[in-house]
């Protein structure tokens, strides 16, 4: 089998590469090999000693085969001599080691503090004459070229070494989610500890003001999240809004277009949404009718965030009439779901989450549920305290990441909501209505498992699938700590509620069931015994 590479970091000379990649092959136990140092081994004699007598282009094909092969026989962390990525036969090879899953890491270092490391440290044919004069005429060419190579960027103003390392590992270590379709500006989901570092790449050099909108409850990671956005050069407006359900609305939205308004934000400006699923809806859609559409990014802070509204491009408010009624669909900048925030949150609002999960798992991939089943002790038992850097963390980022896949499966090709995105509704017709009539004191992925459970019920007594597989959604919900039972409201109200769904098509019904797992059809215009007796179902 072909050993590769953990990690491949490039940068300018005197960016810390060898030093940062020996610590990151530390932390890490792995072995740690520097480009550099092979070819002089290879050769025979010392760098500027080969360059002098052989020149540059001779050494560059030197360089190239050695990459070349330890990209396919090396498994530690390697480091580029500053020059290597300029080379083509170079760039194609990280580009295969990228497709195969490899992880180029671009080493971004302060220019003054590079170039002060170059100089201390000498034997540098390329910096040969001023050495600060080509330093910057090299930057100038290579730091493009770098950006287009590597898949992460890492920038290293101001930290020690070992805390370079740490954010290199925490980077590498990220899952991405590629979002693309006919209809989409192409955009990656962003997923692991650290995620929340890529703010300023995300956004760009375009912005001048962000409007970051949070709630009060994340205090903490809006802190961080000013922190990046400040450091990135960006004037930060901080907006702060009601939690869950209440931030929706268009009070409070015209709240914000007031701020936006008075404090000067343009077209080329942009929003960044913090929070909770509700947060996220509510920033994305300030950002889609501001100035009729501004650059946003999303940066969710709760499970149910991470794997339902902060992705997919939906926005909206709640009306008194119901749930979302208002919205666009308007696609993020990037989501950025960093698994550090989860370390914050109450058991009961992790739970919740794994509604939208365990619905995913049942609508496209049953490997969800398999891993939900086996881990569903230690998911029901979620502390926060002690969540990062466990086996569980690794086990939530693919869930997170499975669950992403299953909902850019269904957008990419229906952003809008016409046919295939709609199945992403399974257990949403009753769930909004439980949500509307308990005036949202209900979270949204308790409603949804009790939603999934009516769905289930009533496929059966339609006769699209058996009682084992209703049993299942209990069962598998339940072993989670989601609720699989409401009595909360009556018949009569459900269904007026139901009416207003927006599946509905004129006075007819309909309703997304599973015909087995992984499998969902539309319902239309179920018999009305059917859909009250599935109603009766749920409340035992």
């Amino acid at each position: 089998m072909t050993a590769r590479p953990r990690a491949v970091i490039i940068g300018m000379m005197g960016a810390g590469k060898t030093r940062v990649g020996k610590e990151v092959a530390h932390m890490l136990r792995l072995p740690f090999a520097d480009a550099d140092v092979e070819i002089e081994r290879e050769v025979g004699m010392k760098i500027p000693a080969y360059f002098d007598e052989y020149g540059e282009p001779a050494f560059r094909e030197v360089e190239a085969d050695l990459i070349a092969d330890m990209l396919e026989d090396f498994d530690g962390i390697f480091s580029l001599g500053g020059g290597a990525p300029m080379t083509s036969s170079t760039q194609h090879a990280l580009a295969s080691y990228i497709d195969h899953g490899g992880r180029v890491v671009y080493l971004d270092a302060d220019p003054a503090e590079a170039m002060e490391r170059a100089n201390r440290g000498g034997g540098r044919p390329m910096l040969n004459g001023n050495a600060n004069s080509r330093w910057k005429k090299l930057f100038k060419q290579r730091d493009p070229v770098f950006r287009e190579v590597a898949n992460v960027h890492v920038h290293t103003r101001g930290l020690t070494p070992q805390g370079a390392a740490k954010k290199v590992i925490d980077m590498v270590s990220e899952r991405a989610v590629h979002v693309t379709g006919a209809a989409i500006e192409p955009y990656d989901v962003v997923i692991g500890e650290g995620a929340m570092n890529h703010l300023a790449d995300v956004l760009g050099p375009k912005p001048a003001k962000i409007a970051l909108i949070h709630t009060q409850s994340v205090q903490r990671h809006s802190d961080r999240a000013r922190a990046l956005l400040r450091q990135g050069g960006y004037e930060v407006s901080d907006i702060v809004i009601p939690d869950a359900e209440p931030g929706k609305t268009i009070t409070v939205a015209n709240g914000i277009w007031e701020r936006l308004g008075n404090e000067g934000f343009t077209r080329s400006d942009a929003v960044v949404g913090l929070g909770g699923g509700a947060a996220t809806d509510l920033a994305g859609f300030v950002a889609a009718t501001w100035m009729r559409g501004v650059r946003y990014v999303n940066c969710p802070t709760s499970l149910l965030a991470m794997v339902d509204a902060s992705t997919g491009g939906k926005t909206g408010i709640n009306t008194p009439q119901g749930k979302n009624l208002v919205g666009s669909f308007y696609t993020p900048a990037g989501v950025l779901a960093d698994t550090k925030t989860l370390a914050t949150l109450p058991n009961d609002i992790f739970i919740e989450g794994l509604g939208e999960v365990a619905k995913s798992g049942f609508i496209r991939d049953p490997e969800i549920l398999d891993i939900l089943e086996d881990h569903a002790a230690e998911l029901r038992a979620f502390d926060g305290s002690t969540f990062l850097g466990s086996p569980l963390e690794d086990v939530v980022a693919e869930l997170i990441e499975r669950t992403v896949k299953v909902k850019v499966y269904h957008v990419s090709s229906d952003l809008k909501e016409k046919g295939l995105r709609e199945f992403l509704n399974y257990g949403h017709t009753m769930g909004h209505a439980i949500e509307k009539l308990e005036h949202f004191r209900w979270r949204h992925g308790n409603a949804v498992a009790v939603g999934m459970v009516y769905a289930a019920e009533l496929a059966h007594l339609i006769g699209y699938i058996d009682q084992d597989l209703v049993d299942y959604h209990r069962s598998l919900l339940a072993s989670l700590g989601l609720p699989t039972s409401w009595n909360g409201g009556s018949f009569d109200d459900v269904l007026a509620l139901m009416h207003r769904d927006k599946k509905t098509r004129g006075n007819e019904l309909r309703f997304v069931v599973l015909d087995e797992i992984g499998h969902v059809v539309h319902l239309d215009n179920p018999p009305a015994d059917a859909v009250e007796e599935a109603f009766r179902r749920i409340q035992q």
